[in-house]
């Protein structure tokens, strides 16, 4: 069977993918982006313009555009929300079904990697064998990437389930062919795959996706070998399969995409375009494929409108800001550093001889919050305002995977070296530490080191932590692991359609 896949082609004609929500669905295979039988998606400009929509959905304010780092966040106990624009605030509260919400946009990439497969393995005239295998990986390993996402939000993860065996604690619906048309997809019925084979075949896309795909491929914005190992490295991490982890993250830091960068060399990373230590990350080319003022991560996270002209320049809403813990990580507080009170130029903040710290300052007065003390890690960084870079996957990681994975593989002095390796890029002193203290410590440097990026919540969840937010919103803002909050309900129309769906505990 020979496809054409419209969508893809406006998406290699207009720079971006339609984002539509009106769908409904079995996995939400959206009609007006299904792929006709009369055409074909049979020739080298088409299939370009098919993986380039793919990419393009990483965008999505649902996935990397916003919610898997700011919205992942607010779920955990990395900061609080200003109410400047009323945004974040119930997930920030941990109310149920304010959740995550990355359902319909990755089952549509899904179901496209899916016909890109399909596509491959009918042939595509005028195609070599390197391009054959390139887009074969890459769609791949976004087809690992997005079923990781999806089975990490709406699933327990492999090394904390609670209580194994109800009927609510399978996996996600894994489609592995795509669907032409929503009837197609709508008889299906798909049930929950279980965890574990979720896994697996993340597993067998991402060694794939090694074997296909040059180490260095075509740049930290697309999918390469190296991406893959390091993918693999944090997957196998979640999945509690330690040695894997640790050949995996090995190979990632052995490989030439990102640098574990150190001092106010990694601090200036923050401020490229594109950040040295990424590995993987999702790209916005143009102003036009901007988010916006409203939900992109720069808004979500400072008020200033960029790090080049004045703080006084209105900027975004500022919703969400670090709380006293992350404060107290970097030794921030306000403080005033010129002659008037009243302007947002004369004033920063206060640092510890961590270098992360200078990912922080006093944003400005303009939105209902008064100035407050704001992570400036997304700040215009691109030339374009609202429509930063995001590192998915950046090579320090490596260094903290590998650290817990030797700790739980029994070999906690190569744990202690990675972890004051990264200790020492970022201005630390050595630390000597042994058992539970040395796991702790791990997990300290991660909350420090990924804040605003989104790993935190996932952190606690797959150690079976609790989200502690007493300090600062009560007494009952505290989430066991066993909370059904920790999980997000499935679609509704989902479940409605679905009888083989079985919706989350608690909703």
């Amino acid at each position: 069977m020979k496809f054409v896949y419209r969508l893809a082609l406006a998406a290699m004609l207009g720079g971006s993918a339609m984002m539509t929500t009106g769908c409904e669905g079995i996995l939400d295979v959206d009609p007006r982006q299904s792929i006709d039988a009369d055409g074909a998606l049979s020739s080298p400009q088409a299939m370009n313009a098919a993986m380039n929509s793919v990419y393009a959905r990483l965008r999505g304010v649902t996935n990397y555009g916003r919610d898997l780092l700011a919205l992942s966040d607010a779920l955990a106990d990395v900061g609080v929300t200003t109410n400047n624009s009323g945004r974040l605030i119930q997930e920030n509260n941990n109310q149920p079904r304010a959740h995550f919400n990355l359902w319909q946009n990755s089952y549509y990439a899904i179901n496209e990697a899916n016909l890109i497969l399909d596509a491959l393995a009918q042939g595509v005239e005028g195609a070599t064998a390197n391009q054959i295998s390139a887009w074969e990986g890459e769609a791949k390993f976004l087809r690992a990437l997005y079923f990781f996402d999806l089975v990490r939000a709406y699933s327990y993860i492999p090394t904390y389930i609670y209580e194994p065996g109800l009927v609510d604690n399978g996996g996600i619906p894994m489609p592995l062919e795509g669907s032409i048309t929503s009837e197609v997809a709508q008889n299906r019925f798909s049930p929950r795959t279980p965890v574990n084979e979720v896994y697996a075949q993340i597993y067998t896309d991402l060694e794939d996706a090694i074997r296909l795909l040059s180490a260095g491929g075509r740049g930290p914005t697309y999918a390469s070998g190296s991406a893959a190992h390091a993918l693999l490295s944090r997957v196998a991490l979640y999945n509690g399969d330690y040695t894997k982890a640790i050949a995996e993250a090995t190979a990632a830091l052995e490989s030439p995409v990102g640098t574990v960068m150190s001092g106010m060399g990694y601090v200036d990373g923050w401020r490229s375009e594109q950040n040295p230590e990424s590995m993987f990350e999702v790209r916005f080319q143009i102003a036009a494929e901007s988010i916006g003022v409203n939900e992109s991560l720069q808004t979500t996270y400072t008020t200033l409108l960029d790090l080049t002209g004045s703080k006084n320049r209105q900027g975004g809403w500022g919703d969400f800001v670090p709380n006293a813990t992350v404060r107290g990580f970097f030794g921030l507080s306000a403080v005033q550093i010129g002659d008037d009170p009243a302007d947002n130029d004369d004033w920063d903040v206060t640092r510890n001889e961590d270098y992360r710290g200078y990912l922080y300052t006093t944003g400005n007065t303009v939105r209902n919050a008064g100035r407050q003390i704001e992570s400036i890690k997304f700040a215009s960084k691109s030339g374009f305002a609202y429509g930063d870079n995001v590192p998915v996957i950046r090579k320090s990681e490596m260094l903290l995977n590998r650290a817990e994975a030797y700790y739980f593989n029994n070999n906690p002095g190569a744990a202690l070296a990675d972890l004051n390796e990264l200790k020492a890029a970022r201005g630390l002193t050595a630390v000597d530490l042994s058992g539970e203290a040395l796991f702790d410590e791990i997990l300290l440097e991660r909350f420090k080191e990924f804040a605003f990026e989104g790993h935190r919540f996932f952190d606690l969840k797959r150690h079976g932590r609790a989200i502690d937010k007493r300090s600062y919103l009560g007494a009952n803002a505290f989430v066991p692991a066993d909370d059904f909050r920790i999980l997000p309900p499935f679609p509704q129309r989902e479940v409605d359609i679905n009888t083989n769906l079985n919706q989350n505990r608690g909703y």
